[in-house]
């Protein structure tokens, strides 16, 4: 069953990739994944018109609205008026900081997310894994895919070794382009995630990390020891316990981690 229409401001902008959520036996979906419990703090990113939000104020959790549709916030802040334990953040999610949303503790966080802000996001928020304690995106199936691939195929790639080293991630139902108003050109999937207790490998700088990942996959079809070369040297790649004609896609989290901390240790010795 669908929603009904909304009529007068609010349209899908483009600009903001947006195609919102009716059809309420996905909403259910998605809100029964997330399992809501008394007293979390929860955070919907890309609320839209508020079908979603709906469901999740029938839970009475505190809830904070992010949405950067200046049109939409308006009519948000009318719907939930009278539920004090809602807050309507007029904000672009990419600049969200959990610490002001929940500074005590962590947060349950959901949304329909925008095909063009999707993968930058899930980047921002690697940053603050230790304030999440649990996610539910809907994302384009093709980024779901690549969120939870493994290693050794083409889906296997930067943003999937950032996500994993810190988050596990679980693939949860896909959805019909006819389940959003306008219709997407593709299907969506529903991907649900928990930090894990600790990031996968050893410790290592996330900014070394990073930008080591980031230069691995930035010439995929290239062997480790050529995409590498000049930032990492070969006897390091040996040393990680991986093969310097390996191509990235081959290597797994724990490797990266491995690699990345060899590395930044290398780099220091010098």
């Amino acid at each position: 069953m669908a929603l009904p229409e909304s009529p007068g401001p609010g349209r899908p902008r483009k600009r903001f990739g947006q195609h919102f959520l009716n059809d309420l036996a996905v909403i259910d979906r998605i809100v029964s994944r997330l399992f809501p419990r008394p007293g979390e703090v929860l955070c919907e990113i890309g609320p839209g018109r508020g079908a979603l939000s709906d469901r999740l104020a029938i839970c009475e959790n505190e809830l904070h609205l992010v949405e950067i549709d200046r049109d939409l916030v308006p009519r948000l802040r009318e719907r939930y008026a009278s539920q004090t334990n809602i807050h309507i953040h007029e904000q672009d999610a990419l600049t969200l900081a959990l610490e002001e949303i929940h500074p005590t503790g962590r947060v349950v966080l959901v949304g329909n997310l925008p095909y063009n802000i999707s993968t930058a996001l899930m980047i921002r928020l690697l940053a603050q894994h230790n304030r999440i304690d649990r996610m539910v995106f809907m994302v384009q199936k093709e980024v779901a895919v690549r969120l939870t691939a493994s290693p050794g195929g083409k889906d296997y790639g930067r943003l999937t070794v950032m996500m994993s080293r810190v988050f596990e991630s679980e693939f949860s139902f896909d959805v019909d382009p006819q389940a959003f108003t306008p219709p997407p050109k593709v299907w969506s999937s529903v991907v649900a995630f928990k930090p894990r207790p600790a990031p996968l490998g050893p410790a290592v700088a996330e900014e070394a990390f990073s930008a080591l990942v980031r230069q691995a996959f930035s010439q995929r079809r290239k062997t480790l020891r050529n995409t590498l070369k000049g930032i990492c040297s070969e006897s390091v790649i040996l040393e990680a316990g991986l093969d310097p004609k390996a191509r990235p896609e081959q290597v797994s989290v724990e490797g990266f981690a491995r690699l990345a901390a060899l590395n930044e240790k290398d780099a220091e010795a010098v």
